[in-house]
Protein backbone atom coordinates (compact mmCIF):
# COMPACT_ATOMS: atom_id res chain seq x y z
CA UNK A 1 0.00 0.00 0.00
CA UNK A 2 1.21 3.47 -0.89
CA UNK A 3 1.97 5.12 2.55
CA UNK A 4 1.86 8.43 1.57
CA UNK A 5 -1.99 7.74 0.45
CA UNK A 6 -4.87 10.01 2.72
CA UNK A 7 -6.10 8.13 5.09
CA UNK A 8 -9.29 9.54 3.28
CA UNK A 9 -8.47 7.71 0.02
CA UNK A 10 -8.16 4.05 2.02
CA UNK A 11 -10.79 1.49 0.88
CA UNK A 12 -12.37 -0.34 3.78
CA UNK A 13 -15.71 -0.71 2.57
CA UNK A 14 -15.93 -1.66 -1.10
CA UNK A 15 -17.29 -4.92 -1.85
CA UNK A 16 -14.97 -4.97 -4.98
CA UNK A 17 -11.68 -4.41 -2.60
CA UNK A 18 -12.61 -7.22 -0.96
CA UNK A 19 -13.34 -9.74 -3.85
CA UNK A 20 -9.94 -9.03 -5.72
CA UNK A 21 -7.52 -8.16 -2.62
CA UNK A 22 -9.01 -9.85 0.56
CA UNK A 23 -9.30 -8.13 4.04
CA UNK A 24 -7.84 -4.56 3.80
CA UNK A 25 -5.42 -5.38 7.02
CA UNK A 26 -3.04 -2.79 5.47
CA UNK A 27 -5.17 -0.10 5.58
CA UNK A 28 -7.03 -0.73 9.25
CA UNK A 29 -2.97 -1.41 10.26
CA UNK A 30 -2.81 2.32 9.50
CA UNK A 31 -6.33 3.45 10.50
CA UNK A 32 -5.05 2.10 13.93
CA UNK A 33 -1.89 3.70 14.04
CA UNK A 34 -3.34 7.27 12.44
CA UNK A 35 -6.80 7.53 12.73
CA UNK A 36 -8.42 4.84 15.08
CA UNK A 37 -11.93 6.66 14.24
CA UNK A 38 -11.97 7.89 10.96
CA UNK A 39 -14.46 9.58 8.84
CA UNK A 40 -15.52 8.00 5.86
CA UNK A 41 -18.05 9.10 3.24
CA UNK A 42 -19.86 6.82 1.11
CA UNK A 43 -20.99 7.68 -2.14
CA UNK A 44 -24.13 7.47 -2.99
CA UNK A 45 -25.21 6.64 1.09
CA UNK A 46 -24.41 7.67 4.59
CA UNK A 47 -21.63 7.58 5.82
CA UNK A 48 -19.37 6.32 8.90
CA UNK A 49 -17.24 6.22 11.60
CA UNK A 50 -14.36 3.59 11.41
CA UNK A 51 -13.76 2.06 14.58
CA UNK A 52 -10.75 -0.17 14.32
CA UNK A 53 -8.91 -0.74 17.76
CA UNK A 54 -9.84 -3.87 19.76
CA UNK A 55 -10.65 -1.68 22.96
CA UNK A 56 -12.92 0.81 21.57
CA UNK A 57 -15.08 -1.78 20.32
CA UNK A 58 -15.35 -3.69 23.35
CA UNK A 59 -16.08 -0.07 24.85
CA UNK A 60 -18.57 0.28 22.17
CA UNK A 61 -20.22 -2.94 22.61
CA UNK A 62 -20.43 -3.09 25.96
CA UNK A 63 -22.81 0.16 26.61
CA UNK A 64 -26.11 -1.10 24.03
CA UNK A 65 -28.49 1.62 25.58
CA UNK A 66 -25.91 3.89 24.45
CA UNK A 67 -24.83 2.90 21.14
CA UNK A 68 -27.66 1.17 19.56
CA UNK A 69 -27.95 -1.69 16.82
CA UNK A 70 -31.70 -0.74 15.54
CA UNK A 71 -31.04 2.38 13.30
CA UNK A 72 -28.28 1.14 10.78
CA UNK A 73 -27.06 -2.81 10.74
CA UNK A 74 -23.78 -2.40 8.85
CA UNK A 75 -21.95 -0.37 5.78
CA UNK A 76 -23.62 -1.56 2.41
CA UNK A 77 -22.73 0.22 -0.56
CA UNK A 78 -25.69 1.95 -1.37
CA UNK A 79 -25.60 2.90 2.14
CA UNK A 80 -28.51 1.86 3.89
CA UNK A 81 -29.33 -1.92 3.70
CA UNK A 82 -32.76 -2.81 2.53
CA UNK A 83 -33.02 -5.73 4.90
CA UNK A 84 -33.66 -3.63 8.17
CA UNK A 85 -36.82 -2.02 6.56
CA UNK A 86 -39.00 -5.06 6.70
CA UNK A 87 -37.27 -7.57 9.06
CA UNK A 88 -36.71 -7.66 12.78
CA UNK A 89 -34.15 -10.22 14.50
CA UNK A 90 -31.44 -10.54 17.54
CA UNK A 91 -29.13 -7.69 15.12
CA UNK A 92 -30.59 -5.49 15.01
CA UNK A 93 -32.47 -5.44 18.16
CA UNK A 94 -32.02 -3.74 21.01
CA UNK A 95 -32.37 -4.16 25.43
CA UNK A 96 -34.42 -5.05 26.82
CA UNK A 97 -36.56 -6.69 23.56
CA UNK A 98 -33.29 -8.07 22.62
CA UNK A 99 -32.83 -10.03 25.98
CA UNK A 100 -36.17 -11.19 25.60
CA UNK A 101 -36.11 -12.41 22.36
CA UNK A 102 -32.37 -14.35 22.30
CA UNK A 103 -33.42 -15.86 25.63
CA UNK A 104 -36.86 -17.90 23.31
CA UNK A 105 -33.54 -19.65 21.72
CA UNK A 106 -30.81 -19.54 23.83
CA UNK A 107 -31.32 -23.16 25.59
CA UNK A 108 -30.47 -24.50 22.20
CA UNK A 109 -26.73 -23.16 22.37
CA UNK A 110 -25.78 -23.68 25.82
CA UNK A 111 -22.38 -25.91 26.04
CA UNK A 112 -24.74 -28.90 27.29
CA UNK A 113 -27.06 -28.41 24.84
CA UNK A 114 -24.42 -28.22 21.70
CA UNK A 115 -22.13 -31.00 23.32
CA UNK A 116 -24.89 -33.48 22.64
CA UNK A 117 -24.99 -32.69 19.26
CA UNK A 118 -21.31 -33.90 18.67
CA UNK A 119 -21.83 -37.03 17.81
CA UNK A 120 -24.56 -36.15 14.51
CA UNK A 121 -21.67 -33.14 13.66
CA UNK A 122 -19.14 -36.21 13.66
CA UNK A 123 -20.93 -38.20 11.63
CA UNK A 124 -21.95 -35.30 9.03
CA UNK A 125 -18.44 -34.57 9.43
CA UNK A 126 -16.99 -38.51 8.47
CA UNK A 127 -19.63 -39.20 5.59
CA UNK A 128 -18.57 -35.99 4.08
CA UNK A 129 -14.60 -36.94 3.93
CA UNK A 130 -15.65 -40.30 2.91
CA UNK A 131 -17.44 -39.16 -0.25
CA UNK A 132 -14.19 -36.91 -0.75
CA UNK A 133 -12.16 -39.72 -0.39
CA UNK A 134 -13.03 -41.65 -3.74
CA UNK A 135 -10.95 -45.08 -3.69
CA UNK A 136 -8.38 -43.03 -1.23
CA UNK A 137 -5.99 -41.93 -4.16
CA UNK A 138 -5.25 -38.28 -4.97
CA UNK A 139 -8.36 -36.35 -5.70
CA UNK A 140 -9.59 -32.49 -6.90
CA UNK A 141 -12.49 -30.84 -5.95
CA UNK A 142 -14.11 -27.80 -4.65
CA UNK A 143 -13.77 -27.80 -0.72
CA UNK A 144 -16.54 -25.46 -0.99
CA UNK A 145 -18.97 -27.05 -2.82
CA UNK A 146 -17.60 -30.84 -1.34
CA UNK A 147 -17.88 -30.00 1.84
CA UNK A 148 -17.91 -26.77 3.90
CA UNK A 149 -21.36 -26.13 2.31
CA UNK A 150 -23.29 -29.34 2.88
CA UNK A 151 -21.62 -29.82 6.15
CA UNK A 152 -22.75 -26.19 8.32
CA UNK A 153 -26.04 -26.43 6.24
CA UNK A 154 -26.98 -30.01 7.52
CA UNK A 155 -26.12 -29.30 10.89
CA UNK A 156 -28.28 -26.25 10.85
CA UNK A 157 -30.97 -27.58 8.96
CA UNK A 158 -31.31 -31.03 11.31
CA UNK A 159 -31.59 -28.23 14.19
CA UNK A 160 -34.45 -26.20 12.69
CA UNK A 161 -36.14 -29.46 11.52
CA UNK A 162 -36.09 -28.86 7.53
CA UNK A 163 -36.46 -32.10 5.71
CA UNK A 164 -33.19 -32.52 3.33
CA UNK A 165 -35.26 -32.51 0.29
CA UNK A 166 -35.71 -28.66 0.86
CA UNK A 167 -31.74 -28.60 2.24
CA UNK A 168 -30.64 -27.04 -1.06
CA UNK A 169 -33.05 -24.50 -1.02
CA UNK A 170 -31.56 -22.77 2.11
CA UNK A 171 -27.90 -23.37 0.44
CA UNK A 172 -29.73 -21.51 -2.55
CA UNK A 173 -31.39 -18.72 -0.42
CA UNK A 174 -28.58 -18.00 1.92
CA UNK A 175 -26.27 -17.09 -1.18
CA UNK A 176 -28.31 -15.23 -2.43
CA UNK A 177 -28.99 -13.10 0.42
CA UNK A 178 -25.28 -13.66 1.91
CA UNK A 179 -23.84 -12.68 -1.46
CA UNK A 180 -26.31 -9.15 -1.69
CA UNK A 181 -23.53 -7.44 -3.53
CA UNK A 182 -22.40 -10.22 -5.73
CA UNK A 183 -23.67 -10.66 -9.21
CA UNK A 184 -23.00 -14.29 -9.09
CA UNK A 185 -25.58 -14.63 -6.76
CA UNK A 186 -28.58 -12.48 -7.96
CA UNK A 187 -30.99 -13.32 -10.66
CA UNK A 188 -29.86 -11.83 -14.38
CA UNK A 189 -31.61 -9.39 -15.61
CA UNK A 190 -33.01 -7.96 -11.88
CA UNK A 191 -31.89 -4.56 -10.15
CA UNK A 192 -29.96 -4.46 -7.61
CA UNK A 193 -31.39 -5.36 -4.10
CA UNK A 194 -34.12 -7.71 -5.86
CA UNK A 195 -32.02 -10.75 -6.02
CA UNK A 196 -32.52 -10.36 -1.65
CA UNK A 197 -35.40 -9.53 -1.52
CA UNK A 198 -36.95 -12.54 -3.28
CA UNK A 199 -34.38 -15.11 -1.53
CA UNK A 200 -35.87 -13.19 2.00
CA UNK A 201 -39.54 -13.64 0.48
CA UNK A 202 -39.16 -17.25 -0.13
CA UNK A 203 -37.24 -18.09 2.99
CA UNK A 204 -40.33 -16.49 5.01
CA UNK A 205 -43.07 -18.14 3.01
CA UNK A 206 -41.45 -21.70 3.68
CA UNK A 207 -40.62 -20.79 6.89
CA UNK A 208 -44.27 -19.45 7.48
CA UNK A 209 -45.84 -22.97 6.08
CA UNK A 210 -43.05 -24.86 8.07
CA UNK A 211 -44.52 -22.88 11.39
CA UNK A 212 -47.94 -23.43 10.60
CA UNK A 213 -47.03 -27.69 10.79
CA UNK A 214 -45.57 -27.34 13.73
CA UNK A 215 -48.19 -25.83 15.42
CA UNK A 216 -50.45 -28.73 14.32
CA UNK A 217 -47.89 -31.22 15.04
CA UNK A 218 -44.73 -30.40 17.24
CA UNK A 219 -41.40 -32.16 16.83
CA UNK A 220 -38.24 -32.10 18.73
CA UNK A 221 -36.60 -28.72 16.41
CA UNK A 222 -35.78 -25.40 16.58
CA UNK A 223 -38.82 -24.29 14.35
CA UNK A 224 -41.25 -26.05 17.65
CA UNK A 225 -39.32 -24.31 20.12
CA UNK A 226 -39.92 -20.90 18.27
CA UNK A 227 -43.55 -21.50 17.54
CA UNK A 228 -44.36 -22.39 20.37
CA UNK A 229 -42.44 -19.73 22.34
CA UNK A 230 -44.15 -16.84 24.71
CA UNK A 231 -42.85 -13.04 25.27
CA UNK A 232 -45.09 -11.82 28.12
CA UNK A 233 -47.09 -14.53 27.51
CA UNK A 234 -47.96 -13.90 24.19
CA UNK A 235 -46.35 -15.76 20.68
CA UNK A 236 -43.63 -14.14 18.98
CA UNK A 237 -45.06 -11.65 16.27
CA UNK A 238 -44.95 -13.22 12.76
CA UNK A 239 -42.65 -10.86 11.49
CA UNK A 240 -40.05 -11.34 14.85
CA UNK A 241 -40.28 -15.03 13.87
CA UNK A 242 -40.04 -15.65 10.44
CA UNK A 243 -36.83 -13.17 10.81
CA UNK A 244 -35.79 -15.32 13.69
CA UNK A 245 -35.45 -18.08 11.05
CA UNK A 246 -33.70 -15.75 8.36
CA UNK A 247 -30.78 -14.94 10.80
CA UNK A 248 -30.15 -19.01 11.80
CA UNK A 249 -30.07 -19.45 8.69
CA UNK A 250 -27.82 -16.90 7.22
CA UNK A 251 -25.94 -16.50 10.26
CA UNK A 252 -25.57 -20.20 11.31
CA UNK A 253 -24.41 -21.69 7.61
CA UNK A 254 -22.43 -18.78 6.47
CA UNK A 255 -20.45 -17.88 8.97
CA UNK A 256 -19.17 -21.23 9.70
CA UNK A 257 -18.91 -22.31 6.60
CA UNK A 258 -16.98 -19.41 5.44
CA UNK A 259 -14.39 -19.96 8.78
CA UNK A 260 -13.94 -23.31 7.67
CA UNK A 261 -12.91 -22.80 4.55
CA UNK A 262 -10.46 -19.77 5.36
CA UNK A 263 -9.23 -22.23 7.93
CA UNK A 264 -8.05 -24.71 5.99
CA UNK A 265 -6.67 -22.12 3.33
CA UNK A 266 -4.39 -21.18 6.65
CA UNK A 267 -3.21 -24.50 6.96
CA UNK A 268 -2.24 -24.90 3.61
CA UNK A 269 -0.46 -21.61 3.59
CA UNK A 270 1.08 -22.35 7.34
CA UNK A 271 1.94 -26.17 6.32
CA UNK A 272 4.50 -25.87 9.95
CA UNK A 273 1.31 -24.86 11.52
CA UNK A 274 -0.32 -28.03 10.08
CA UNK A 275 2.03 -30.45 10.68
CA UNK A 276 1.90 -29.05 14.71
CA UNK A 277 -1.71 -30.12 14.35
CA UNK A 278 -1.19 -33.44 13.39
CA UNK A 279 1.26 -34.33 15.68
CA UNK A 280 -0.90 -33.21 18.75
CA UNK A 281 -4.48 -32.87 18.08
CA UNK A 282 -4.74 -31.29 21.42
CA UNK A 283 -4.32 -28.32 19.95
CA UNK A 284 -7.58 -28.29 17.94
CA UNK A 285 -9.36 -26.37 20.27
CA UNK A 286 -6.56 -23.65 20.48
CA UNK A 287 -6.63 -23.81 16.59
CA UNK A 288 -10.45 -23.41 16.27
CA UNK A 289 -10.00 -20.07 18.35
CA UNK A 290 -7.05 -19.13 15.95
CA UNK A 291 -9.13 -20.01 12.83
CA UNK A 292 -12.28 -17.79 14.19
CA UNK A 293 -9.57 -14.61 14.67
CA UNK A 294 -8.40 -15.06 11.54
CA UNK A 295 -10.54 -15.65 9.26
CA UNK A 296 -13.15 -12.95 11.42
CA UNK A 297 -16.19 -13.83 8.92
CA UNK A 298 -18.36 -11.46 9.81
CA UNK A 299 -16.77 -7.97 9.04
CA UNK A 300 -18.26 -4.92 10.00
CA UNK A 301 -21.56 -4.24 11.91
CA UNK A 302 -22.87 -0.65 13.30
CA UNK A 303 -23.36 1.11 16.48
CA UNK A 304 -25.53 4.38 16.67
CA UNK A 305 -24.88 6.75 19.43
CA UNK A 306 -27.55 8.35 21.30
CA UNK A 307 -26.20 11.37 22.30
CA UNK A 308 -22.98 13.65 21.40
CA UNK A 309 -19.36 12.22 22.39
CA UNK A 310 -16.01 12.68 21.73
CA UNK A 311 -13.26 9.70 21.00
CA UNK A 312 -9.46 10.10 20.29
CA UNK A 313 -10.73 13.70 19.72
CA UNK A 314 -13.03 13.13 17.22
CA UNK A 315 -16.65 15.22 18.00
CA UNK A 316 -18.90 12.20 16.93
CA UNK A 317 -22.81 13.48 16.62
CA UNK A 318 -25.89 11.67 18.33
CA UNK A 319 -27.16 9.47 15.37
CA UNK A 320 -24.05 9.23 13.58
CA UNK A 321 -23.13 6.08 11.89
CA UNK A 322 -20.30 3.97 14.12
CA UNK A 323 -18.73 1.10 11.97
CA UNK A 324 -16.99 -1.94 14.14
CA UNK A 325 -13.78 -3.10 11.98
CA UNK A 326 -14.05 -6.79 13.88
CA UNK A 327 -11.01 -8.23 11.65
CA UNK A 328 -9.08 -5.20 12.46
CA UNK A 329 -9.54 -5.25 16.00
CA UNK A 330 -8.51 -9.20 15.90
CA UNK A 331 -5.16 -7.68 14.00
CA UNK A 332 -4.63 -5.33 16.82
CA UNK A 333 -0.95 -4.81 17.80
CA UNK A 334 -1.40 -3.72 21.33
CA UNK A 335 -3.50 -7.11 22.43
CA UNK A 336 -1.58 -9.33 19.76
CA UNK A 337 1.47 -10.62 20.07
CA UNK A 338 2.62 -10.98 16.33
CA UNK A 339 -0.86 -10.52 15.14
CA UNK A 340 -0.12 -11.40 11.19
CA UNK A 341 1.59 -14.56 12.04
CA UNK A 342 -1.10 -17.69 11.86
CA UNK A 343 -0.64 -19.87 15.32
CA UNK A 344 -2.04 -22.81 16.26
CA UNK A 345 -1.31 -22.97 19.69
CA UNK A 346 -1.98 -18.94 20.05
CA UNK A 347 -2.86 -18.90 23.91
CA UNK A 348 -4.45 -15.85 25.15
CA UNK A 349 -6.48 -15.28 22.00
CA UNK A 350 -9.08 -12.50 23.15
CA UNK A 351 -10.87 -12.44 19.32
CA UNK A 352 -13.65 -10.42 18.84
CA UNK A 353 -14.39 -13.07 15.83
CA UNK A 354 -18.26 -13.70 17.74
CA UNK A 355 -18.83 -10.66 18.74
CA UNK A 356 -18.77 -9.58 22.52
CA UNK A 357 -21.54 -7.69 24.71
CA UNK A 358 -25.03 -8.07 24.20
CA UNK A 359 -24.74 -9.13 20.83
CA UNK A 360 -21.78 -12.09 21.31
CA UNK A 361 -22.84 -14.49 19.07
CA UNK A 362 -25.75 -16.58 19.90
CA UNK A 363 -24.56 -19.44 17.92
CA UNK A 364 -20.86 -19.37 19.17
CA UNK A 365 -20.65 -23.08 21.17
CA UNK A 366 -22.06 -24.19 17.71
CA UNK A 367 -19.39 -22.73 15.54
CA UNK A 368 -16.99 -23.94 17.99
CA UNK A 369 -18.11 -27.27 17.87
CA UNK A 370 -18.12 -27.86 13.99
CA UNK A 371 -14.79 -26.25 13.95
CA UNK A 372 -13.33 -28.31 15.91
CA UNK A 373 -14.91 -31.82 14.94
CA UNK A 374 -13.65 -30.38 11.06
CA UNK A 375 -10.23 -29.52 12.20
CA UNK A 376 -9.38 -32.55 13.89
CA UNK A 377 -11.19 -34.97 11.54
CA UNK A 378 -9.00 -33.51 8.89
CA UNK A 379 -5.67 -33.76 11.00
CA UNK A 380 -6.19 -37.52 11.46
CA UNK A 381 -7.24 -37.88 7.64
CA UNK A 382 -5.92 -35.59 5.41
CA UNK A 383 -2.75 -37.47 3.51
CA UNK A 384 -1.76 -34.39 0.82
CA UNK A 385 -3.96 -30.57 0.07
CA UNK A 386 -3.10 -28.36 -2.03
CA UNK A 387 -4.58 -25.22 -4.12
CA UNK A 388 -4.93 -26.37 -7.83
CA UNK A 389 -7.35 -23.15 -8.99
CA UNK A 390 -8.30 -19.82 -7.82
CA UNK A 391 -9.53 -19.27 -4.26
CA UNK A 392 -12.78 -17.23 -4.97
CA UNK A 393 -14.21 -14.74 -2.65
CA UNK A 394 -17.80 -13.85 -2.37
CA UNK A 395 -17.93 -9.63 -3.57
CA UNK A 396 -18.75 -8.15 0.10
CA UNK A 397 -17.66 -6.50 2.62
CA UNK A 398 -20.40 -7.96 5.32
CA UNK A 399 -19.19 -11.01 5.47
CA UNK A 400 -15.81 -12.86 4.66
CA UNK A 401 -17.31 -14.89 2.27
CA UNK A 402 -16.00 -17.85 -0.08
CA UNK A 403 -17.06 -18.97 -3.30
CA UNK A 404 -14.71 -21.75 -4.16
CA UNK A 405 -11.57 -23.02 -2.87
CA UNK A 406 -10.46 -25.80 -5.86
CA UNK A 407 -7.80 -28.47 -4.16
CA UNK A 408 -6.12 -31.40 -4.90
CA UNK A 409 -5.97 -33.48 -1.77
CA UNK A 410 -5.15 -37.42 -0.96
CA UNK A 411 -8.22 -38.78 2.27
CA UNK A 412 -7.28 -41.82 4.43
CA UNK A 413 -10.33 -43.53 3.55
CA UNK A 414 -11.95 -45.03 7.17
Amino acid sequence: MDEIASLDSLDVIGPDTYVKDGYPHAAWKRLRKESPVHWFDVPGGVGFWAITRRADIVWLSKQPKRFLNAPRLAIFEQGQPIEKRDTRHLLNMDPPEHGSFRSAASHWFTPRAIKARRAEVERITGDLLDEMAGDGGIQEGDFVKDFTAPLTLAVLADMLGVPREDWHLMFEWTNQIAGAADPEYQPEGTAPGAGVLDARNNLFTYFAKLAKERIDNPRDDMVSVLTSARLDGKPMPPTELLSYFLILVVAGNETTRNAASGGLLALIENPDEFEKLRANPGLVDTAAEEIVRWTTPVIQFCRTPVEDLELHGKKIKARDSMCLFYPSANRDEAVFEDPDVFRIDRKPNPHLGFGIGEHFCLGANLARLELRVIFEMLAKRLEHIELCGEFERTRSSFLGGVKRMPIRYQIRPR
